[in-house]
């Protein structure tokens, strides 16, 4: 509700500027789309980084559960062999 609200704002407020028709109102439409492009910018980056993150984080387990399955079966082949032996 809050972003409609903000969304209806905006517009109406995008409206009363472009009516004027004048240079203030042209920077002020220029001010405008920039802060959007740069938020927009922000909050990809954001997001990219954040799933970079997840999946070096996700790569890291993965890797600890392979070398700790490879550890244990070496352990157990070497408790076999040595049962045998005896």
């Amino acid at each position: 509700m809050e972003v409609y609200r903000a969304l209806c704002f905006g517009l109406n407020f995008l409206t009363a500027v472009l009516a004027l028709n004048t240079v203030a109102g042209v920077a002020v439409v220029v001010v405008l789309v920039v802060v959007v492009v740069v938020v927009v910018v922000v909050v990809v980056v954001v997001l990219v980084v954040v799933v970079e993150v997840v999946v070096v984080i996700v790569a890291v387990v993965v890797a600890a559960v392979v070398v700790v399955r490879t550890l244990l079966e070496n352990a157990a082949i070497k408790t076999y062999f040595v049962k045998v032996t005896i």
